[in-house]
């Protein structure tokens, strides 16, 4: 029963996080398709960019609870296996960078790590929130906070959680973050990021 339970966990966290908040909430407001405006990219920053801070609010509370609701309905399944949970979380990222309803392709994960992040450990999650904004505020650029928050959130989970599990999981979580964010990379080497 365990075991089903677990599929069933992993399997609902990937059909939830493919659910595009950016392209709903761009739909239900009557605005443009946020995957063909801006940036391409169906993300909160992308969204904020053709169709304003309300749009963009929604797309963040959004992305973020598609990653955590998954982690808090394992928890009232009463699963603690540290594996399971580290497979729900992955489920729920990689719903929404690879979609199942959009022809898996999807936002660049920073806001679903992060709902993964809290849903696992919320100290880490405020450490890693702390570094997003130091570098954001630094540097003005959501990309840099997002690729230089990644690589410092698998080492928050191994001195502050303590897992080893889930500092491999944060260390997938952000080899896929930092490969979505290529685009930017070669923006900011050549400084035309916005």
């Amino acid at each position: 029963m365990d075991i089903t339970i677990s599929v069933g966990l992993v399997v609902f966290a990937y059909l939830l996080g493919s659910i595009s908040t950016a392209v709903v909430t761009c739909k239900v407001m009557g605005l443009a398709d946020p995957r063909k405006e801006g940036s391409h990219n169906p993300g909160a920053t992308n969204v904020y960019q053709i169709a304003g801070k309300k749009a963009a609010i929604i797309t963040l509370v959004g992305d973020l609870f598609k990653g955590l609701i998954p982690l808090v309905v394992a928890q009232v399944f009463g699963i603690n296996d540290v594996i399971v949970l580290s497979l729900v979380a992955l489920a729920a990222f990689f719903g929404h960078l690879y979609p199942l309803y959009f022809s898996f392709k999807g936002g660049k994960g920073v806001a679903t790590a992060l709902g993964v992040i809290i849903g696992i450990n919320p100290f880490v999650a405020v450490a890693v929130l702390l570094s997003w904004l130091a570098v954001f505020y630094t540097f003005k650029l959501s990309s840099l906070a997002a690729l230089i928050t990644a690589v410092v959130t698998p080492l928050y989970f191994y001195f502050i959680d303590g897992s080893l599990t889930y500092t491999l999981m944060s260390v997938v979580m952000s080899l896929f973050l930092i490969y979505s964010h290529r685009s930017n990379i070669v923006k900011i080497i050549d400084g035309t990021e916005d």
